[in-house]
């Protein structure tokens, strides 16, 4: 008889036996953990495939923006133009009937404007040494800096992690990595994030804050280099420049042919 006047002689017996015994079932299951596989493929990943996961985990756990506006008033200026980049560029040609040459230059200008103040070309223009990302400007995600010379700071050089080309991943938060062989931040002397087309386009007639080119320089690096047109091919994830490379070179020329002048500041 047990406690309480049961009998419990009627109970099935357990029996012993002399192998181990398999007590699987009896152990607790613990729920995988999600960042556990992660945890293991950052051990085994290469230096920058780590970085890369890294700030792919760091973005997807960052709480969503509520809305793609930008925050900070100051930075309105240079995102304005965003909000109609699907339009191609209007042809220099579609300016030719505006008769007074200093109007038609503020035209063009303003029409090349769409690139320039395109974030694919203001993201890395900031005055303060701190990439930006996405459409709405936001700080680059790791916090990194682009240091003394652009190309980042001792231990975390922008190459780390951002190769000679576009490096895809898998994720839709996170769809690709931007890269170019000559990938780095425009100097502070030629910041454009915050300021309005006016005040950008000033800075680019001025050699002391243009790196000391001409105008002719300044067309030849707007129509000719490899890094003005990775903004046409930024790789999944991010909608590039509207137009094409060739068109707002053409736009450029044609603001230089017509004295270069410059929007209200």
């Amino acid at each position: 008889m047990g406690s309480h006047g049961r009998d419990l002689s009627a109970l099935p017996q357990i029996q012993p036996t002399d192998g181990p015994r398999d007590c699987t079932l009896l152990r607790p299951v613990t729920p995988p953990s999600p960042l556990r596989g992660f945890s293991s493929l950052l051990q085994t990943a290469p230096l920058v495939s780590r970085l890369v996961l890294t700030g792919a985990l760091l973005t997807a756990c960052k709480p969503s923006p509520p809305s793609e506006q930008p925050s900070d008033p100051a930075r309105a200026p240079a995102t304005v133009a965003a909000a109609a980049q699907n339009q191609p560029l209007k042809p220099a040609s579609a300016f030719a009937s505006i008769t007074d040459p200093a109007a038609r230059s503020v035209a063009l200008f303003t029409e090349a404007g769409r690139v320039i103040a395109h974030p694919r070309c203001t993201n890395c223009h900031p005055s303060d040494g701190v990439p930006r990302q996405g459409m709405d400007l936001r700080l680059h995600v790791p916090t990194v800096s682009g240091g003394p010379d652009g190309h980042g700071v001792a231990g975390l050089p922008c190459a780390s992690c951002h190769q000679a080309a576009n490096t895809p991943l898998l994720g839709a938060t996170l769809p690709s990595v931007p890269g170019h062989p000559k990938w780095a931040l425009a100097p502070a002397q030629m910041a454009w994030v915050g300021k309005s087309l006016g005040h950008i386009c000033a800075q680019l007639k001025d050699p002391h804050r243009n790196g000391g080119k001409t105008l002719s320089e300044i067309h030849h690096h707007m129509a000719e280099d490899t890094l003005v047109g990775w903004a046409w091919n930024p790789g999944p994830g991010r909608d590039p420049a509207p137009g094409t490379q060739a068109s707002f070179g053409e736009l450029i020329k044609a603001w230089i042919d017509t004295g270069a002048h410059c929007p209200a500041p």
